[in-house]
């Protein structure tokens, strides 16, 4: 025990421990932006799933007898409503990510990833045979620029260009329009995580990437447990890279099915996306004000999405302004390296439909106090 006591002291000394924290104050700072987790809409068709006998637990991996009725239902669904090949449904955003990069990319491929790239993508890729390069953050000639150079090295296999389309620290988006154009010319696949767009952006809430969904040189990550308010991740994709998936992927092979109550309540979700646009209305109209008035009150550039990061830099001030927040009734986060990179520790406040336009206003009034008073 002695060595993790140690480097568990070692954390604390740079001001980098963690420790769980209870829930409190206004939800500024989960991603359940369309406030689902607890709507009824899912309750009730969990409660109409559990009364029908759906069980709580998959009870194996799908390809024994973990495969229920409900997770094809929502594949089925799910390529449906987000157009695409195929779909493939993972307990997690983590996993479906590792599972993508770890397997798809062969030996003699290449991998070039923004800078900013997801922890859970960066994993799989270290777990992957793939030659890994860094191209600066939406910048997307330096990711053509990468494969370009790679080629005139000899490079002979596949270019793979993995984004988020909106990243989660900062809120801003990727130019996929010119990373859709590159992948065309240059013949790669480009690989997208819509984690904090699906739900919130682009027709019927199918995110940032939903005019490219379909293409056979692209696929779409859609976490379930962010705007949907549930669990899980859809991989969505050309129907043979799903079936490859199925049968060479082992984190989809070796781990138990996702519960099929889960798939219930994702479906719930995308049901409610389609017939109840006045959610993803409502939080556009906050979130604009949410921005405008970060501008306004805190001199604060915006970052026009639902995610608004403020960055002071060291971790201890994040924390220090955080714990100012909290103090105020307002549940906002701090952020540090090396979830952030170094000397742009932040807090990462988060705007849903759980805070009205007044808790909005509060919450800024309250930053900018507690801003003048870290200066």
């Amino acid at each position: 025990m002695e060595r993790y006591e140690r480097a568990l002291a070692a954390l604390a000394h740079r001001g980098r421990r963690r420790s769980l924290a209870p829930r409190a104050g206004i939800d500024f700072t989960s991603n359940d932006y369309l406030a689902l987790a607890g709507d009824p809409a899912l309750r009730d068709a969990l409660a109409a799933a559990l009364e029908a006998g759906v069980p709580a637990g998959a009870g194996g991996s799908r390809l024994l007898r973990g495969n229920h009725p409900e997770h094809e239902a929502l594949e089925a669904e799910a390529a449906a409503f987000f157009r695409c090949g195929a779909a493939l449904y993972f307990g997690g955003g983590f996993l479906a990510n590792y599972a993508l990069l770890s397997l798809l990319p062969r030996r003699e491929d290449l991998v070039v990833h923004d800078e900013l790239i997801h922890a859970s993508c960066r994993e799989g890729m270290r777990a992957g045979a793939a030659q890994c390069v860094t191209a600066r953050h939406n910048d997307a000639q330096s990711v053509d620029g990468r494969i370009a150079a790679w080629r005139a090295a000899g490079g002979e296999g596949r270019p793979w260009i993995v984004v988020e389309s909106l990243y989660s620290m900062d809120g801003d988006r990727a130019p996929l329009a010119d990373l859709a154009d590159i992948a065309a010319r240059r013949e790669a696949m480009l690989i997208i995580d819509e984690a904090h767009a699906t739900g919130v952006f682009g027709p019927d809430g199918r995110g940032l990437a939903a005019g490219l969904e379909g293409r056979e040189d692209v696929i779409c990550v859609h976490t379930c447990g962010k705007a949907l308010g549930a669990m899980g991740a859809l991989v969505c994709a050309p129907a043979p890279l799903v079936d490859y998936l199925v049968n060479r992927s082992r984190p989809f092979i070796y781990a138990t099915a996702p519960s099929p109550l889960m798939a219930v309540a994702v479906r719930a979700a995308l049901r409610v996306l389609r017939e109840q646009p006045q959610r993803r209305e409502a939080l556009a109209a906050l979130m604009d004000f949410a921005n405008r008035s970060l501008a306004q009150r805190c001199s604060l550039p915006a970052s026009g999405s639902q995610i608004l990061p403020v960055v002071v830099g060291e971790g201890a001030r994040a924390l220090r302004l955080a714990e100012a927040m909290c103090g105020r009734g307002f549940d906002v986060r701090g952020i540090r390296p090396p979830t952030v990179p170094e000397g742009t520790a932040r807090l990462r406040i988060s705007i849903t439909l759980n805070a009205g336009r007044d808790a909005v206003a509060a919450m800024i009034e309250a930053l900018e106090r507690s801003l003048g008073e870290l200066a």
